[in-house]
């Protein structure tokens, strides 16, 4: 049974590597390009609002299911997947709209600080906290 564990940890891992790589096919998001060539004087990309929430939504959705399936095979607490699934949770709902606002102000609020709401939005960075963390939890919980 460990095997099988340690081998649906790497399937999340390449889950996670997949959905990056994949990412100018499957979601919508005329921000990848303007974020990629790193230039403030690029022009602001048109897009559509419905379908750039909903591709962010998505994206999160199938970052989410490979972070929990990570967590729940590498910690084997089924608690602990439902914490780091709300933290998650929480995180983004912190961070669309703030990302969001963003956009709506046309980067204003700062270029870099745009960029890194960005990051949180479409990456699973919190995912390296919550790794450490239950870490730790776990080290204390067997003293």
């Amino acid at each position: 049974m460990r095997i099988l564990s340690w081998f649906l940890v790497i399937a999340g891992v390449f889950g996670l590597i997949g959905v990056r790589a994949l990412e100018y096919r499957i979601f919508y998001d005329p921000f990848l390009s303007y974020f990629h060539e790193a230039d403030k004087n690029m022009p602001f990309p048109h897009f559509e609002w419905g379908k750039l929430i909903a591709g962010h939504l998505f994206r999160f959705v199938l970052n989410l299911f490979f972070s929990c399936l990570i967590l729940h095979f590498w910690f084997k607490n089924k608690q602990w997947t439902i914490q780091g699934a709300v933290l998650m949770l929480i995180i983004f709902a912190i961070t669309l709209p703030i990302y969001l606002y963003c956009i709506y102000d046309r980067f204003d609020t700062g270029y870099l600080f745009s960029f890194y709401m960005r990051r949180f939005v479409i990456q699973p960075l919190i995912l390296l906290l919550i790794i450490p963390m239950f870490y730790y939890r776990k080290k204390i919980m067997q003293k």
